[in-house]
């Protein structure tokens, strides 16, 4: 029973975001004519010092001692191994987007790594040759059939997002996420824990590289999230066709 009530509840807060989020997103433009769209800058600015107060005291040496402490083959493995776990939301997205031979592949290799690769810790459909993955999630599904982005949001900890794509991760974590129904919070946080780690282990060079040379560290990774997630969309919204490109541009009769 208190499983359900959980899961129940986590449903609804899902549901109650994407229907704020969606109506944030009716009511601004589709992107600011000139520039970029920040209105929550100050704000944003506050949320982005508070993460990297947080990287840099918690998360990068933690990283720092996993690499140091942890065998390649080892770290190998948590990275196919929470790559594995994603894939049943992968898939649902490349659906959603028309993406039909990247979903077979998706689903052609979670089949093969559950099952022959101790549940995904080793890439057993690489020896298969069946092709990597390509990424998806709802935030594209919803920027492929033309919804906007919104304004630009900083997460606590998450990092660069807009209202398009906060709605994404709460749907993608609360809905389209099979393992929400067979694991309690702590099993939840400690996944998200060691994603965070292994996330900021295999970019963390990207990640430095671009604050030392960046006058500001905010601007620069504001555009590089926005330029890298326009692409994601453009790419991903090929599956649809021409049709779904704009199907939110239409004015209301």
């Amino acid at each position: 029973m208190a499983r359900s009530a959980s899961t129940a509840a986590h449903w609804r807060a899902a549901l109650a975001c994407v229907a704020v989020a969606l109506l944030l997103l009716s009511a601004a433009p589709r992107a600011a004519a000139q520039g970029v769209d920040d209105p929550l800058e100050p704000l944003n600015r506050a949320v982005f010092q508070f993460n990297l107060i947080v990287d840099g005291t918690i998360l990068k040496p933690v990283t720092q001692l996993y690499g140091f402490a942890v065998p390649d083959p080892a770290k190998r493995g948590v990275t196919n191994f929470l790559a594995n776990l994603r894939a049943p939301i992968v898939f649902a997205n490349q659906l959603l987007q028309g993406e039909r031979e990247q979903a077979g592949i998706t689903l052609g290799r979670f089949m093969v790594n559950t099952t022959f690769g101790l549940l995904g810790l080793v890439d057993f459909a690489n020896y298969f040759g069946i092709p990597p993955r390509e990424e998806a999630d709802f935030g594209q599904t919803l920027g492929v059939y033309g919804i906007g982005a919104g304004p630009y949001l900083v997460l606590p900890i998450l990092g660069p997002s807009t209202v398009r794509d906060a709605t994404g991760i709460a749907v993608d974590s609360f809905i389209l996420d099979p393992t929400l129904y067979f694991t309690d919070t702590p099993m939840r946080l400690g996944r998200f824990a060691i994603t965070a780690v292994d996330t900021r282990y295999r970019y963390g060079p990207l990640i430095d590289d671009l604050q030392a040379n960046s006058l500001d560290f905010y601007v620069a990774a504001r555009s590089a999230f926005l330029q890298n997630r326009e692409a994601q969309i453009r790419k991903n919204g090929a599956g649809l066709g021409d049709e779904y490109e704009s199907i939110f541009d239409e004015p209301l009769d």
